[in-house]
């Protein structure tokens, strides 16, 4: 990374900077909705489109000299289009939260149905969780996992569905380790007459890499972020039917944002390239193979896995059979160099804040190039500070941790 100039005028930031990438570089990075991103990507970032103003969207913007900028975003669009065979994307959108809102009001108002999965089950605080607009601008109705299975479960959906009649049904998560059977969302939105919607934050790289189901071509909007497994900059983008193009267009600009930032679309533009490549295919599948290693790695050892295991990049740990909570476990980790989240289990007995799991995931540890055998030590490493988290295990494991990370050094 070459910050000369932020070096020679801001010393303090330049060395916070150092530092936050010396963090990055001696830790075991396993927080599921991170990523690295390329040098082509963080170049891409720090240009001179971030000067420019552009609302609207190509060929039609409130401002002048955008004919440069009009190209970048729609070669954007045209690589997202087809990374997911979409028929219509918008690559506006600031972050994941903002993009669901926007498609939210494309199809509904103020007090129609939205249904989507709980919070605590796996689901999102833009799913309809009560504190968050999308359980108070609408009238939510959320779904659960089976208790004993941990998995969704079809036919409490299209009961419910039936029930309730939603405007929007909503699939795609933030905490649930299996694969979607997206079809069979659409067969119940077919039946019940809602709009299909997918968040595919999480898993949009392995959908384009065909290691996940792709709903892109047969749902009517799926909204995603661009970094976690896709490896682009922090932001969103929406596809959709093109039926429905000019309403989700108008939701984004004018009625949720004003001008997009520029710089990021460039940005974007360079990842979606990235991801349209043989390698991308092969690191994707790489992330589900290295999951499903330390998910057995850490099962061997006696830890419990919400629903058994993982389909995807990320698993929860149930620690309370550990006599930890989710917090402690994380903040045990932490101090081992292992980044993780605290996160609910589907059921949980205690608080969202002292919640009974962790939620860990391969997309970074992948990308810094790390594979089956590292998955191992890595599970083991988590493993000894789970079962003996004193500080005489913690420091051993910070030190297998640095031992580790020294050998895949990703940004120099």
């Amino acid at each position: 990374m070459h910050l000369g100039k932020v070096k020679e005028f801001d010393p303090e930031i330049y060395s916070l900077i150092e530092k936050e990438k010396e963090r990055q570089m001696e830790g075991i990075e396993l927080i599921p909705s991170e990523n690295l991103v390329s040098q082509a990507v963080l170049e891409a970032l720090g240009t001179v489109p971030t000067n420019k103003y552009s609302e609207g969207y190509p060929g039609k913007r409130y401002y002048s000299g955008n004919e440069f900028i009009d190209v970048i975003e729609n070669a954007a669009i045209d690589r997202l289009k087809k990374l997911f065979n979409a028929e219509h994307a918008n690559v506006q959108p600031l972050s994941g939260a903002p993009a669901n809102m926007a498609a939210f009001f494309a199809f509904m108002k103020p007090g129609d149905t939205l249904m989507g999965m709980r919070l605590d089950m796996g689901g999102h605080l833009t799913h309809g969780h009560k504190v968050n607009f999308s359980g108070t601008i609408f009238n939510s109705v959320q779904y659960m996992v089976d208790k004993e299975t941990e998995l969704i479960d079809f036919e409490q959906i299209r009961k419910t569905a039936l029930e309730t009649k939603p405007k929007l049904i909503l699939s795609g998560y933030t905490a649930y380790p299996r694969s979607i059977d997206f079809k069979q969302f659409r067969e119940i939105c077919d039946e019940t007459g809602a709009i299909a919607m997918a968040d595919i934050a999480h898993i949009a790289g392995l959908c384009c890499a065909g290691e996940h189901e792709n709903p892109v071509p047969y749902f009517d909007v799926v909204t995603t972020t661009t970094h976690k497994t896709l490896r682009g900059p922090r932001g969103a983008a929406i596809m959709c039917k093109k039926e429905f193009s000019e309403q989700i267009d108008k939701a984004v600009f004018p009625f949720l944002q004003g001008g997009p930032h520029e710089n990021v679309i460039a940005a974007k533009a360079v990842a979606f390239k990235e991801a349209q490549q043989p390698s991308f295919k092969q690191y994707a599948k790489q992330i589900v193979k290295n999951a499903k290693v330390l998910a057995e790695t850490l099962m061997e050892k006696g830890n419990r896995l919400v629903s058994g295991g993982t389909d995807n990049h990320l698993m929860l740990v149930d620690v309370s059979k550990k006599g930890l909570t989710g917090k402690e476990a994380e903040a045990a980790l932490e101090k081992s160099g292992v980044y993780c989240n605290k996160n609910t289990i589907p059921f949980d007995p205690r608080k969202p804040w002292e919640p009974s799991g962790i939620r860990l995931g391969t997309p970074v540890v992948t990308t810094r190039g790390m594979k089956e055998s590292e998955m191992k030590e890595i599970g083991a490493i988590i493993d000894s500070v789970l079962e003996k988290h004193d500080d005489a295990s913690i420091k051993k494991a910070r030190e297998r941790t640095k031992e580790l990370c020294k050998k895949f050094q990703f940004y120099k």
